[in-house]
């Protein structure tokens, strides 16, 4: 694992923590699709959030790092995630961004519009 990796996964663990303290459940991480990986699924009472996680050295460099192309590939991945878990298909779908800075407390921003 390259130091990007690292850097990626530290963030992601971050980002897990955070999600707990908020009451979410975990249901995957790094899930990944034909069309791409989703960082963090988790969900919380009606709602099933499919969550980005940006790790940079500043929140800056993390907002600037959030590309439509990104969320789109998270959204069509959801689908395949949803279509997989019918129990969750009554559920609220959700787009969530998660901003880990060094040194500063992380950034969840729910219902990301793409």
């Amino acid at each position: 694992m390259n130091s990007t990796e690292r850097n990626g996964y530290f963030g992601e663990t971050i980002a897990v923590c955070l999600l707990k303290i908020k009451g979410y459940k975990i249901l995957a991480r790094r899930y990944k699709t034909v069309c791409g990986e989703i960082d963090i699924i988790a969900k919380k009472s009606d709602t099933v959030a499919f969550i980005e996680v940006k790790s940079r050295k500043n929140l800056d460099k993390c907002y600037t790092a959030i590309t439509n192309q990104q969320l789109m590939r998270i959204q069509r991945a959801s689908g395949i995630f949803m279509n997989k878990n019918p129990n969750l298909r009554k559920n609220f779908a959700r787009y969530d961004v998660v901003l880990v800075a060094d040194w500063k407390l992380p950034v969840h921003i729910e219902n990301v519009s793409m």
